[in-house]
């Protein structure tokens, strides 16, 4: 019989930047431990709150099913003797069934082979309630958790202390010790508006209860009216309130019972650049800002109590007084910082450790800016201003400012830069140099600054490998990661004709490294970048023999490597691509064995004896022509849809012609037919990759 379940978990406030995900594991991993006990159930709603974490499932099977189980003996030679007497195999088969000697003759069956000892019974499932700790257990200890504690005395482990534990199924109250404590149906309120014991009634008043308790236990439903009373309070100003997703989660994550207030600030602190004020906001007091309808700040902000007071006025007042001292700092950091120039300020970058094999950041700028200059012959910068931009490129970091808020570094050298009088693709560049920050973030819109940007990426990938402190695991402390991912998509978006081999080496000529380390170095670094692809093309939703097909072929300009696969992702859903894909496959498995790494001789046209022979050496001859300087102008939508009228004359050779003829003149000509086509093929991509698609 099914019914509702319910279980909360109620612990000390939970942390809130992981929350929501913490509330996502854990249903999941209830409901995956019911399922694979066999049970199944109609719905599921999940609750995550500052100090519970709850999920409840509507119609849940109140036992698992029966299960038919068939126990096998041994076979009946082996069970009787030729006078049809029982062995001693057939006893202990009688002995572990409790069957009587006498009845195994009834319980022989074939097993579609032979005959055999069987017996079969019916297992009854069981009480779903009986279930419910082992499940819960092992949900709760597999958690994504990356630091647990333990309270009291006890010995339990969670990532907060636990103070009480909810646990029905339908009207009855199961008792289980989940973490040290003993489950019951007694949940708490809103810890000051409702402190004390609520009694539950059911799984399916649950959620009621707790809203009549001060608490809005779904997170997506406090979300949605946080959101909405931001909204409100900015548009009574005639403001936007800017609701940034990652802020938005926190803040739901901190309140229980959500009210949002607005409070001001004064207009002097709009002197100062509004990214300062910003974060100071967000990042130490969790508001969120306010816009007006040309995007300028509004000394304006709104916060999100966890209490409805009595007199709101105070509260917002005592907002008020937090965030003013702050705002404050961020105006003297700002006008001490302008009193000296980055220049000068890069000088002090000589004590600032970037890495201890690799120097100081100083060091860093110095290598980036020679990179730089170097590399402006590509991205199309003015060379004087990306050495320029390079040298400037971490002054910021020892400014008052960004060691009050990191968050600022690159937009801080922005403000400065302009302030110092800098050309403004100079200043521009120090914000650029970071792009992109993170996946779907914007990439350098100057060419400055997307000159810096790579010269900055290259140097660390570079410097890091070189002294043999690449990545491993989950261990990426350098970020070479996403440096890598960065690189790629700059070079791709801004159009950037460069060789990977060409970028390395001239990062490297920073490095006093012998030509064997960097021989290694360089081919470490280009496949290290070159591996972000997989993961980039499979977000994009691209099959994964797509990008292999063209990663077979050793290349490393990436402009190049992005045009091929997005040729052949087209090509791939053409109707000839899977035969020509098949064929080619074929070719490369016979010549790989025929020829085992030679070249053949050169084809002879007076051998060619079949028509079809004749036709296809005919077809790859005008392709050949053709494709070149396609080739040359990397119109490879166009090679390819060429190469799709070779199917008919491929298909034709293979049905009508012997390729392993008996003649050695003929055959040895046959194959030089293939490499040639085989060499057509693989111009763009290595098509026979996609063969695995079928």
């Amino acid at each position: 019989m099914k019914s509702d379940f319910l279980f909360e978990l109620g612990t000390e406030e939970l942390p809130p930047k992981a929350l929501l995900s913490l509330s996502h594991a854990f249903t999941e991993s209830i409901l995956d431990g019911f399922i694979a006990q066999g049970l199944s159930f109609e719905g599921s709603t999940s609750y995550a709150a500052p100090r519970r974490l709850a999920i409840y499932i509507k119609g849940l099977d109140g036992s698992t099913p029966d299960s038919d189980i068939v126990s096998w003996g041994p076979p009946a030679r082996v069970a009787f003797d030729e006078a049809g007497a029982p062995t001693k195999a057939a006893e202990a088969f009688a002995s572990k069934n409790n069957l009587a000697l006498s009845d195994l003759s009834a319980y022989i069956e074939n097993d579609g082979h032979q005959d055999k000892l069987c017996i079969r019974h019916t297992e009854s499932g069981r009480a779903s309630t009986e279930l419910f700790g082992l499940v819960i257990n092992e949900c709760l200890s597999s958690l994504p958790i990356p630091k647990r504690m333990r309270w009291g005395s006890s010995k339990d482990e969670f990532v907060r202390p636990v103070h009480w534990g909810v646990l029905m199924f339908g009207d009855h109250v199961c008792e289980e010790t989940i973490l040290g404590v003993k489950t019951g149906n007694v949940s708490q309120g809103h810890r000051f508006h409702c402190p004390g014991d609520i009694l539950i009634k059911s799984p399916k008043s649950y959620e009621k209860q707790l809203r009549s308790a001060k608490v809005v236990a779904q997170f997506d439903e406090r979300k949605r009216l946080i959101h909405e009373g931001v909204s409100s309070l900015a548009k009574s100003i005639k403001g936007e309130a800017v609701i940034d997703e990652s802020l938005l989660n926190e803040v739901t994550a901190l309140n229980e019972w959500p009210v949002p207030l607005l409070g001001r600030f004064e207009k002097r602190f709009l002197s100062v650049p509004a990214e300062a004020l910003i974060s100071s906001m967000k990042e130490h007091q969790k508001y969120f800002h306010v816009i007006n309808s040309k995007k300028e700040l509004l000394p304006a902000f709104i916060t999100v109590a966890n209490i409805v007071s009595k007199d709101p006025k105070q509260v917002i007042a005592g907002n008020e007084r937090v965030i003013r001292p702050r705002l404050a700092d961020a105006a003297f950091f700002y006008e001490n910082d302008a009193t000296e120039s980055l220049e000068r300020r890069r000088e002090a970058l000589r004590t600032v450790v970037f890495q201890d094999k690799l120097g100081s950041v100083f060091d860093k700028t110095a290598r980036v800016a020679a990179i730089a200059e170097v590399l402006s012959n590509y991205t199309g910068a003015d060379p004087s201003l990306a050495r320029r931009a390079a040298e400037l490129s971490k002054s910021d970091l020892v400014s008052d400012m960004v060691g009050e808020f990191a968050d600022l570094q690159g937009t801080m050298g922005r403000y400065y830069a302009l302030n110092d009088g800098e050309d403004k693709q100079v200043a521009e560049a120090q914000l650029e140099q970071y792009l992109p920050r993170f996946s779907g973030d914007q990439v350098p819109s100057t060419e400055v600054g997307t000159t810096l940007a790579l010269a900055d990426k290259l140097d660390t990938l570079v410097g890091i490998f070189s002294i043999g402190q690449q990545p491993s695991g989950s261990r990426d402390p350098f970020a070479l990661r996403r440096a890598s991912l960065g690189v790629l998509r700059i070079i791709i978006a801004r159009q950037i004709d460069l060789d990977l081999n060409e970028a390395i080496l001239i990062a490297a000529s920073q490095f006093d490294l012998k030509e064997e380390a960097l021989e290694k170095i360089r081919l470490q670094v280009l496949t290290y970048i070159l591996d972000r692809f997989k993961s980039w093309y499979k977000e994009e939703g691209l099959k994964s023999e797509v990008y292999l097909s063209v990663a077979s072929l050793n290349l490393s300009n990436p402009l190049d490597i992005d045009a091929r696969v997005k040729a052949i992702s087209a090509f791939s859903k053409l109707p000839e691509a899977q035969d020509l894909a098949a064929a080619n496959k074929r070719v490369s498995n016979l010549l790989s064995k025929q020829l085992k790494n030679r070249q053949p001789s050169e084809m002879d046209l007076a051998l060619l004896e079949e028509g079809s022979e004749k036709n296809l050496a005919n077809a790859i001859k005008t392709l050949s022509d053709v494709s070149q300087p396609l080739i040359e102008k990397r119109d490879y939508d166009a090679v390819l849809k060429n190469l799709a009228t070779l199917r008919d004359p491929v298909d034709a050779f293979f049905n009508d012609v012997m390729v392993m003829s008996e003649d050695l003149a003929i055959r040895e000509n046959r194959l030089s037919l293939l490499h040639r086509l085989r060499c057509l093929c693989i111009n763009v991509a290595d098509i026979a990759q996609m063969a695995t698609s079928k």
